[in-house]
């Protein structure tokens, strides 16, 4: 049987970024994959023949250069189709408000009231979010002790944050734990730019914009100045560079390779067996599922109580739906140019409007008026279809886990018509131009991903479960009690979307780890 150094359990971009980094570093490494390819969350999907579209997420937006350069993703084939994608907020009268890195405006160019108000408020969250950044790429301080080196790394953010003046010390320590709600109404008045902006405030989560807390997630978004890109050849491409990566640092990959169980001898792992009886040997085991399904597959009687209360406690209650469109043509937004149709449209009418929603899914309810973050990806990429037309990629959120009728045909023909109409609306044709189209409900999307309640972060990206308490108090620092066994996936620090940043935090964590005992 092959001795391994590390088994790595899961192909994502965690998944894949852990192996990159733990190969890379000489230690002997298997990538076992459930799916016949990579990527999870962030693989492409084909919505009819010779139409490929990103199945689920469809944008980077924290993926940056460290990363794209300590794996060598640039030499494995990663590419941006667009960068800096300007975010385009519908408003039914045609006049849509632009969000930019360089300011805010119509679409028709015209000057929009509150613009400066709001470029100082995402001045000032971008500013914060620089500093909370600077923690992203080390394992979170332990609650239980603080060696020197972490409390270097916090004195040194604590400097940090002294250093940008009294008025913005004062202003980061009032708004850190506050809800994107009132600090974003505290300067600019509601409407199409204020949800557009509070939109990074929610998506992904069961959160609303009232929620404690979102002005942290948000922060979390605007790491790199909020820019959002789009991806060459769609995720799909993405996770083939981190595959690549991987493979080029050593690392074996196994696919159609799913985990049944873990092997644990006194309380150590020692391997896996695969669900045909395959058994696999290793020293380590990194696992890119969520904390709960992790302790399953280890045996949750090497676990104490509290550790169970506590993974069971993790909110991850999904939100999220993702619709993807064939078009026969492109679809023609009234009000926009070219570019703007490559850019990121978002329907987000207002704050208000982001709460109704909210209220909605929490009560099992399809929404009446969707929220979404959609592109039309072909119109940068045209290799993502053969022939003519397009794809439309659509972000759904405030779609709830337990629809009160159930998840069926109907039910996601019924989300599909609940979207389709909406961007008719915009876009009058579209509706006419649709050849087929695909619905993932959050029940779809555990079933296919593993992702619990299909939550696209495995967690809620919320105060309560960031940084030192993310995924929970005692797992926070990636090792779990069993001696050899590591978390790497989104659940963990720093978060969700496609960075590879847990993945590489939990690989190193596992490198420092002295005498085979976890890093405390």
């Amino acid at each position: 049987m092959t001795q391994y150094d590390a088994i790595v359990i899961g192909a994502g971009h965690n998944g894949l970024a852990a192996a990159a980094t733990l190969a890379g570093a000489g230690r002997k490494v298997v990538v076992l994959e459930k799916n016949t390819m990579p990527g999870g969350m962030a693989a492409n999907t084909t919505i009819a023949p010779g139409f490929e579209c990103p199945a689920m997420a469809h944008l980077l937006s924290n993926l940056d250069g460290a990363e794209i350069a300590t794996l060598g993703l640039d030499g494995h084939g990663f590419s941006l189709a667009e960068t800096d994608l300007p975010t385009v907020s519908l408003c039914p009268e045609g006049k849509h408000v632009v969000l930019e890195s360089k300011g805010v405006r119509h679409s028709d160019g015209t000057p929009l009231v509150g613009e400066q108000e709001f470029l100082a408020l995402r001045a000032r969250l971008v500013r914060f979010a620089g500093k909370l950044a600077e923690l992203k790429r080390r394992p979170p301080p332990g609650l239980s002790s603080i060696d020197l080196r972490e409390a270097l790394a916090l004195g040194k953010l604590a400097l940090g944050i002294r250093r940008m003046g009294k008025e913005d010390t004062r202003e980061f320590l009032r708004v850190l734990l506050s809800n994107s709600y009132d600090t974003i109404l505290d300067e600019v008045e509601d409407g199409p730019l204020a949800g557009a902006f509070a939109l990074d405030s929610v998506l992904g989560g069961h959160i609303g914009p009232r929620s404690p807390g979102t002005v942290l997630t948000l922060m979390y978004r605007l790491a790199n100045g909020g820019a959002k890109h789009l991806p060459r050849g769609g995720m799909g491409a993405v996770m083939c560079a981190f595959e690549a990566s991987a493979k080029a640092a050593g690392a074996e990959i196994r696919y159609g390779a799913a985990v049944d169980r873990m092997l644990v001898e006194e309380d150590r792992t020692v391997g896996v067996v695969l669900a045909d009886g395959t058994e696999i040997s290793g020293a380590k085991v990194l696992s890119s599922l969520d904390p709960r399904t992790t302790m399953v597959l280890a045996g949750v009687e090497h676990f104490d109580a509290e550790m169970i209360r506590r993974a069971r406690n993790i909110r991850a209650k999904g939100c999220t739906a993702k619709v993807n469109l064939a078009l026969a043509a492109a679809p023609v937004f009234a009000g926009l140019s070219d570019e703007l149709h490559r850019g990121r449209l978002v329907h987000a009418p207002s704050l208000a409007d982001l709460e109704k929603a909210f209220n909605r899914a929490k009560y099992g309810e399809l929404p009446t008026s969707p929220v979404f973050e959609a592109t039309i990806p072909s119109l940068s990429d045209p290799g993502l279809v053969d022939g003519e037309g397009h794809v439309m990629s659509i972000v759904v959120q405030y779609v709830p886990y337990a629809l009160k009728t159930g998840w069926t045909a109907e039910s996601r023909d019924a989300l599909a018509d609940i979207v389709v109409d909406c961007l008719d609306q915009f876009a009058p044709g579209l509706k006419a131009s649709v050849i087929a189209r695909q619905v993932l409900s959050p029940v779809d999307i555990e079933a296919e991903t593993g992702a619990p309640g299909g939550h696209w972060h495995h967690g809620e990206m919320i105060a309560d479960q960031m940084l030192m308490l993310r995924p929970a108090p005692g797992i926070e620092r990636y090792a779990l009690p069993v001696e050899g066994l590591y978390l790497c996936g989104a659940s963990t620090h720093p978060g969700g979307d496609v960075t590879g940043i847990p993945g590489c935090n939990a690989a190193k964590a596992s490198l420092q780890a002295k005498m085979g005992r976890a890093a405390a």
